[in-house]
């Protein structure tokens, strides 16, 4: 009977659900900056009876329900807030109003979900066998909120003893859920060689130590540090998505500028890629007679799924979206800063579809015309709940 009643209030938040959601894709903010997105939630969330602590990262808020009585440590469910700097297609009825910034990744969703399921919860204290965190977090985006969180004790207010995220995804149909032990996001780190050379007259090349020449060199050298370096059984990426040098067709530059992403879901393979990198393109400049400059700009780490955290997130799952429409995924190579909460505790990052090709709902993440299928906003709400409410 509880199973069926929370259905139903589930069913009966849409009109709630899609309302936060649209009024907070209207009023895209990013990271470290979403005042308006965090007033809106501690406003329901203190209208629900939590207890409330804004200002937690700059912006973040974090809500507390208790238990009624509760028998082990508390769970904590977060929703990231924060927007991105990208126009959005004109055009829609429920669009951006700020120019150059858009909820082009859906937490303008999970922020929704995470109210909606602070909605079904707030009367069901005495069923509660643990105390639930909310969590709602600035930045991930960039530059990360959720180390920043941890630091200031998100994890401490109360004994958290497991943590889950809901992510919604426009690549999987509406009402699919995707979930798998172990990595299911990559570790990002980023990149920028400079390739310092001697300039010179194009049509004298043996007087100059040509740095495009070299830059060359190193981007096909670097496709074999995967090939050659990595095991072929674990995956890894290298990718250079800026080269600039030069100015004029008959003129050789001084220098050359490599940016790049690394890839990886192995620490070991993450290691690996750190080293070898900058040894490839420091071997390409210097056979140019050249030398180069390295700098690594360490990203999240890998997000790392807790197996027991999964296989009750699973049965969770099937509850909410039956037994056929829980799939196991296969690892992506996008990057989430809710890694660092799998560090400090077992977890779940679980994928929620929210893609719908009869309604044209295909544009992928960070795209200026991303959006997403709202009829999933209730299933996310309940699966949290529920959760919430697994005695763990």
């Amino acid at each position: 009977m509880e199973s069926s009643t929370l259905r139903r209030e589930a069913e009966g938040l849409a009109s709630d659900l899609v309302s936060w959601r649209r009024e907070l894709h209207r009023h895209p903010e990013l990271g470290f900056a979403e005042r308006r997105t965090a007033s809106l939630v501690a406003s329901e969330l203190g209208r629900l009876g939590l207890e409330v602590r804004t200002g937690v990262a700059v912006t973040g808020v974090v809500g507390l329900l208790r238990a009624a009585q509760a028998a082990g440590p508390a769970i904590l469910l977060r929703a990231d807030m924060d927007a991105l700097p990208i126009q959005e297609v004109a055009g829609r009825e429920y669009g951006s109003t700020v120019a150059g910034c858009m909820h082009a990744c859906g937490h303008d969703g999970h922020t929704a979900m995470l109210l909606g399921a602070a909605t079904l919860l707030a009367g069901r204290r005495a069923a509660l066998s643990r105390d639930v965190v909310f969590c709602f977090q600035p930045a991930e985006e960039a530059p990360g909120g959720a180390e920043r969180m941890i630091r200031e004790g998100v994890l401490e207010w109360v004994e958290v003893g497991s943590v889950y995220a809901l992510h919604l995804w426009s690549p999987f149909s509406s009402g699919s859920v995707h979930l798998r032990s172990g990595p299911i996001m990559a570790a990002a780190d980023e990149f920028t060689a400079l390739i310092l050379g001697r300039g010179g007259h194009g049509a004298q090349p043996h007087l100059a130590a040509d740095p495009i020449v070299a830059a060359a060199q190193a981007i096909v050298a670097l496709q074999a540090v995967v090939s050659r370096n990595v095991d072929p059984l674990q995956a890894a990426v290298v990718t250079v998505g800026s080269l600039h040098a030069g100015s004029a067709s008959n003129v050789i530059p001084d220098r050359a500028r490599l940016d790049g992403t690394l890839r990886s879901f192995d620490e070991g393979v993450r290691r690996l890629l750190q080293e070898r990198v900058p040894e490839a393109i420091a071997a390409a400049a210097r056979s140019s007679g050249c030398r180069s400059e390295f700098e690594l700009r360490p990203g999240y780490p890998a997000t790392v799924n807790d197996p027991g955290a999964v296989e009750l997130a699973r049965s969770v799952a099937r509850r909410v979206v039956g037994e056929g429409n829980v799939v196991e995924t296969p690892p992506l190579a996008a990057a989430e800063d809710f890694s660092y909460f799998l560090r400090q505790r077992p977890g779940a990052f679980i994928l929620l579809g929210a893609g719908n090709v009869g309604r044209g709902l295909v544009a992928p993440h960070h795209s200026p015309e991303f959006d997403i299928d709202e009829s999933v906003l209730p299933l996310g709400a309940e699966l949290l709940a529920r959760l919430a409410l697994h005695p763990g």
